[in-house]
């Protein structure tokens, strides 16, 4: 029994291992670049009225169920049925689509300043000619994946446990240069209004990234059932969790405006303001480009894994977990090394597209990096409406259900809060489909707008279809094995 429990995971572990997959410096300087200094107000607002909620709902959800194996897609069925949890695992892997066609990108950006010490190797490229880099790129990267290679998965853990460390290390280094190094405050201008977002159109499209920031905690749900103890350790590992996006959110964003003028951001600080930070931490501690090469392929290391990664196990969620009777039995077809062909076969058209249409009317390679990762905040946090509304169901179904642990007691005020949560996302996804950046009512506003309203509705559109070619190609099937 000892042996049993040494083997469960505790809240600390779970904490650490959520905070790793939610969290990252990149989530500091997105958001920094989108907003300046106001983003410290957005942040609180934003931890607040939502991230904290959502993470004690989904404390809530793995001690109610705490024996489920397939996350959300567990809590869908049991509360609202098979076809919404087949729906539930589909946006699930269909929002990885923009994930994976950006994630070439950034390899190429990482090897590129790890290499060369500055960002201008991408620059070297057409658009065209860097988008059929990155679609070589991610197809190799698909076969990796079809082979079975988990080692690269190993270094990325590695890799991105080494980043997590070091995104604390600049934060701290950087608040304590100007007392210990003597170095100037970039943004002088520390006046009320510095801080204060004017909530206007403008600001209101800005907030999917940070909806898109503080999302996934619920990727930590399959864990549940290895916790000791989990109806106290889980919910308890999920406050830890606000706690550290927290203390990391605001004081690196305090970081980002002592390095970085609040009043005069540059262009490209959404692509390159990580390895800018760590350059010019080298610089302020006399270490040259040490920082900056040490982060560099230590990103390029992380990203290649989490590639692998949300190319297989997404997938593979989808095609394990849902009714046979939604899902062509062609897709779940399986190569020697366990890997369903198929399904990673339409990855590879899907994303293919996502990554070669872009590149015929966005003009360069800043605008179009910064348009696939306003996308991903479009339609990543799509997935989260489906922890809300299973919340939702849960409250709404009491008695039915038992859990030791209730973020709140009243079961009216859960199911409005779950709703406000529910309504905010699905706000912060609309109003994150207008371009941020380009001016307005341009050829190219109207072609990023186009492709922002499309590719959602495309892409959770063709869920839809799939039961339907399931119910004839499966019934094809089964009849040529009968005869």
């Amino acid at each position: 029994m000892a042996q049993d429990e040494a083997k469960k995971l505790r809240w600390y572990n779970l904490a650490l291992m959520v905070f790793v997959m939610v969290w990252g410096f990149g989530n500091v300087v997105n958001n920094y670049a989108n907003q300046g200094l106001t983003v410290i107000v957005s942040w609180i607002l934003i931890i607040a009225l939502y991230f904290i909620p959502y993470v004690l709902m989904v404390g809530e959800m793995g001690s109610t169920f705490q024996e489920g194996k397939a996350g959300v897609s567990t809590w869908v069925g049991s509360t609202m049925g098979p076809l919404l949890a087949y729906l539930a695992g589909w946006t699930y892997w269909v929002v990885h689509v923009p994930y994976l066609a950006q994630k070439p990108q950034q390899i190429l950006i990482a090897l590129g300043w790890g290499v060369f010490q500055d960002g201008t190797f991408i620059k070297t490229f057409s658009p065209m000619v860097l988008q059929l880099i990155t679609l070589v790129l991610f197809i190799f990267f698909m076969w990796v994946a079809s082979r079975g290679i988990t080692s690269l998965k190993r270094i990325g853990m590695v890799a991105g446990t080494c980043m997590l460390i070091m995104s604390f290390m600049y934060v701290l280094l950087m608040l304590a240069a100007p007392s210990i190094r003597g170095v100037s405050i970039a943004t002088t201008d520390l006046s009320l209004h510095t801080f204060l977002p004017n909530f206007d159109f403008t600001y209101f499209t800005t907030i999917s990234m940070l909806v898109f920031a503080v999302g996934g905690c619920e990727k930590i749900s399959p864990y549940v059932k290895n916790t000791l103890n989990a109806s106290k350790e889980f919910p308890r590992a999920m406050i830890i969790l606000a706690i550290l996006v927290a203390l990391s959110a605001l004081l690196g964003s305090l970081a980002m405006g002592m390095m970085f003028d609040s009043n005069n951001i540059p262009k490209d600080l959404k692509m390159n303001g990580q390895y800018y930070a760590f350059k010019l931490l080298g610089q302020h501690y006399g270490v040259g480009n040490l920082f900056l090469i040490l982060y560099a392929f230590t990103n390029f290391l992380s990203q290649i894994s989490a590639l692998v990664f949300s190319i297989d196990a997404p997938l593979k969620v989808l095609l394990a977990e849902s009714d046979s009777k939604y899902i062509p039995n062609a897709l779940s077809k399986t190569n020697e090394y366990g890997a369903p062909i198929n399904g990673y076969k339409m990855t590879a058209v899907l994303v293919g597209t996502l990554i070669i249409i872009p590149a015929l009317g966005i003009g360069n390679m800043n605008d179009l990096y910064n348009w696939l990762l306003d996308l991903n905040s479009i339609v990543m946090p799509l997935r989260y409406l489906w922890v809300f509304a299973a919340y939702i169901a849960v409250r709404r179904l009491a008695g039915q259900f038992s859990a030791e642990y209730h973020f709140m007691k009243n079961s009216t005020g859960a199911i409005s809060i779950g709703l406000w949560c529910f309504l905010f996302t699905s706000f912060a996804c609309i109003m994150g489909m207008f371009p941020k950046g380009v001016q307005l009512f341009t050829s190219q506003w109207y072609f990023q707008l186009s492709l922002n309203l499309l590719t959602p509705f495309i892409l959770l559109g063709l869920g839809l279809i799939l039961p339907s070619i399931a119910k004839l190609t499966n019934k094809k099937d089964s009849n040529q094995i009968q005869s």
